[in-house]
């Protein structure tokens, strides 16, 4: 196909050159009704193709025009048979992916370090999920993804769910043999599901790990805007027709999303899509050299660690993406979120996260040499104030086992509840979320059993003033739960 071609941005802007008088939404009408301020801060160029979706456009939700065009150019760029735009993120379509598959009832296997959105859809869904715990790093104080043989496992246990759902990459960019991953499951003949957010470039360099449809996955939610060039909340679901039905896809996807569909989002993945195309391994290659630089320089500096190739060789880290720069700052005596604020407030430099141990860069194509030298020079600056000042923290992640599941996350979410007392809930059903960070997967899940151990484990994590999100009360001293009816005797 001809990825010079961008049937929807040339549309929408041949639209705007035309500058047609509009009596139809946004109301703003190319700007002049908007805040002076916002306008001239924004331009007029990008208020101009703020449009709907009348009919020289196309329309998402039924796209027989530019759009269809568009998502065609996609697919073939991406290895799909059918490519999904969502201006709704990328928990947009992975909310699609588990609810075309997924009915009431209906169990998904799925790792226990997923993105809230994963969550989200098996409430939405009603489905039962089946937890596989990560493999834990015991060095860095991370989660890596699910093996193989835990997959095995969970299938010979599970063999009637309707889905497997795998991480590739981690947010840390660590990746498992998710080829291996999908024959295996294939051979249950199930689909595989993969979150991708972290992988728009995988696609275009082989020197990245292998992409979902590469490996035969049956559907990915790709996030164009994290790392391929696109604008924030525009993303991509990828999708192999052999076991998933395409039209269930787009019905599923049109129910989640808007009918104001914004054309900036959507002609941003159109360009960004060309720009991959055409130079998405030069892209790549540019930002794994100066990943691999970082890196380098990095490990160079007392006190902190750079992981990289010496990492692999196991099933959880089967592979990696080195412009995924994770930074493990342990040993300056000092966490990650406090190296997080010190950057910020010394560098005027911000990092995509912090835990208890580490800080992750992402090094991308809108990267050169002298942002990665700022952040070079920071980290130096930064370790001859702390190394050798400080005690080193001792690595200390221990997970409870994950809980029994008593009730469906869909029927405690919207069961009867009352609140109680944090510290007097062990045997009770949970009905809302906990997360402990690091490492940020959920402790408690809505439908679960609440255990004294769950109860220590985030008691001493709050005590120490490290952060648990998730519940209503944000100081975690009351929870909600399931009302029980009293036993009729």
């Amino acid at each position: 196909m001809d990825h010079t071609q961008t049937p929807l941005f040339s549309a929408v802007r041949k639209h705007a050159e035309q500058n047609p008088v509009q009596f139809h939404i946004p109301g703003h009408k190319k700007g002049a009704g908007s805040d002076p301020e916002f306008r001239s801060f924004i331009g007029d160029n990008a208020l101009s193709i703020d449009l709907i979706n009348i009919a020289p456009l196309d329309d998402l939700h039924q796209p027989t025009g530019v759009i269809e065009e568009a998502q065609k150019l996609a697919a073939d760029a991406f290895g799909a048979d059918y490519t999904f735009f969502s201006v709704q993120g990328t928990s947009g379509a992975i909310i699609t992916m588990i609810m075309t598959v997924c009915s009431p009832g209906d169990k998904i296997i799925v790792p226990r370090n997923i993105h809230k959105s994963i969550m989200s859809a098996i409430i939405f869904a009603g489905a039962r999920p089946v937890f596989i715990s990560p493999a834990r790093d015991a060095n860095l104080g991370i989660d890596h993804g699910i093996t193989t043989r835990s997959v095995r496992r969970a299938l010979q246990r599970h063999p009637d769910a309707k889905a497997v759902l795998v991480i590739n990459p981690t947010y840390y960019g660590i990746c498992a043999n998710l080829k291996e991953i999908v024959d295996l499951v294939h051979t249950y003949d199930i689909p595989v599901l993969v979150d991708e957010a972290h992988g728009v470039l995988i696609h275009f360099h082989e020197k990245l790990p292998m992409s979902a449809m590469q490996a035969g996955a049956d559907m990915a939610a790709t996030s164009v805007h994290k790392l391929g060039g696109s604008m924030t909340q525009s993303s991509i679901l990828n999708v192999r027709s052999d076991r998933v039905n395409a039209h269930r896809v787009k019905t599923i996807i049109s129910m989640l999303t808007t009918t104001s569909t914004s054309y900036i989002l959507l002609s941003s993945l159109d360009t960004s899509r060309r720009h991959l195309a055409l130079n998405g391994h030069q892209m790549a290659e540019k930002a794994i050299q100066l990943s691999q630089y970082a890196r380098a320089e990095i490990n160079k500096i007392s006190g902190l660690y750079c992981f990289g190739e010496e990492i692999l060789g196991d099933e959880a880290t089967y592979d990696y993406d080195p412009t995924k720069v994770c930074i493990h700052v342990r040993h300056l005596g000092i966490t990650g979120y406090e190296v997080e604020n010190w950057l910020r407030d010394h560098y005027n430099l911000e990092v995509e996260l912090s835990d208890m141990y580490n800080i992750l860069c992402l090094i991308t194509t809108g990267d050169d040499r002298s942002t990665v030298d700022i952040l070079l020079n920071a980290l130096r600056e930064m370790s001859g104030e702390f190394f050798q000042k400080n005690e080193a923290k001792e690595l200390v992640v221990k997970i409870p086992e994950i809980p029994q599941l008593s009730l469906t996350p869909r029927d405690a979410f919207y069961a009867e509840t009352e609140v109680i007392p944090f510290k007097e809930s062990a045997g009770r059903i949970i009905a809302e979320f906990i997360y402990v960070y690091p490492p940020g997967i959920p402790i408690l899940l809505p439908g679960e059993v609440i255990s004294q151990e769950n109860i220590e484990y985030i008691v001493d994590h709050v005590e120490v003033g490290l952060p648990v999100k998730g519940p209503e009360d944000r100081s975690i001293e009351f929870v909600k739960v399931i009302v029980e009816e009293e036993a009729i005797f």
